[in-house]
């Protein structure tokens, strides 16, 4: 599936996307090493941050697949670095065991760069960091799992007012509220649904939920599809080649879970 066969829209609501890698913690990767390729970065990222580590999470499948498997630190839970570029859309978040690189959206003018430039730079800083270790004789990178999210932004005003239109944004889903129903309206919207990709090899997780928008804390939708899985082959071709399906089935899955009048009227949909 090439690029110009998915959808396409000139205005989409995309605020943040992420691409990781998980793997085995690399246990040689100390406390001065984060600081060491600080340095090979710090021209482009010029500002750290220490932030809480995320637990490994690994999708897997069989009698208990609902959830994917949470591993529990079995020492002190690993620091987690964030590295940030000057203009506040570009992020690179280093842990013992996860090299992930977000683009986000940090003012209304910033435009999404759309995914052959957010997956080049993921794939320089990996090779980067691959280079790093590799250099220093602490390991190999040992995947486990890759994952890819995008997180949208759907504001108030923008296809819907209040969430008794929610048909109006996702097309599958519709409030029947009617006059002398019990139920009060809507307080707060929460949902999720999961999809597997052909031979397990990964899945999509779907959520919308309300919330406000950081900079200017406006009413929004957000819009999240992650896909999380591993291929079982860890060559970087099969490796690349599984971010692509991802992406396809990001952009198919958004396109197929919502309106086409949003779609056209407001994302401007090309094809």
């Amino acid at each position: 599936m090439t690029a110009t066969q998915l959808p396409e829209y000139d205005n989409p609501p995309v605020a943040e996307v992420v691409c990781g890698i998980q793997f085995n913690p690399i246990e040689a990767f100390k406390l001065p090493h984060f600081g060491l390729f600080w340095k090979l970065i710090e021209a482009d990222y010029p500002t750290c941050q220490e932030v809480a580590p995320l637990m490994p999470i690994v999708e897997r499948y069989g009698e208990y697949e609902e959830q994917p498997l949470q591993i529990p630190f079995t020492d002190l839970p690993p620091p987690r670095i964030w590295f940030l570029n000057g203009k506040g859309t570009s992020l690179l978040q280093l842990q013992r065991d996860r090299l992930l690189h977000n683009w986000k959206k940090s003012r209304p003018t910033d435009a999404y760069p759309r995914y052959q430039v957010v997956i080049g730079h993921f794939k320089e800083k990996l090779g980067l960091y691959e280079q790093f270790i590799s250099d220093h004789g602490l390991g190999t990178i040992a995947a486990v799992q890759y994952e890819m999210t995008y997180v949208n932004h759907i504001p108030k005003g923008e296809g819907w007012d209040d969430f008794t239109e929610i048909g109006s944004v996702f097309r599958d889903h519709r409030w029947q509220g009617q006059e002398g129903c019990f139920l009060p309206p809507i307080e707060h919207l929460n949902f999720r649904t999961t999809f597997a990709l052909p031979e397990r090899k990964a899945r999509l997780h779907v959520s919308v939920r309300d919330g406000k928008r950081q900079e200017d804390l406006q009413s929004v939708l957000l819009f999240e599809l992650t896909v999380r899985g591993f291929p079982g082959d860890s060559s970087r071709d099969t490796m690349w080649q599984w971010f692509d399906t991802a992406h396809e089935w990001i952009v198919k899955g958004f396109t197929d879970l919502t309106a086409a009048e949003i779609q056209k009227n407001v994302w401007r949909r090309i094809r």
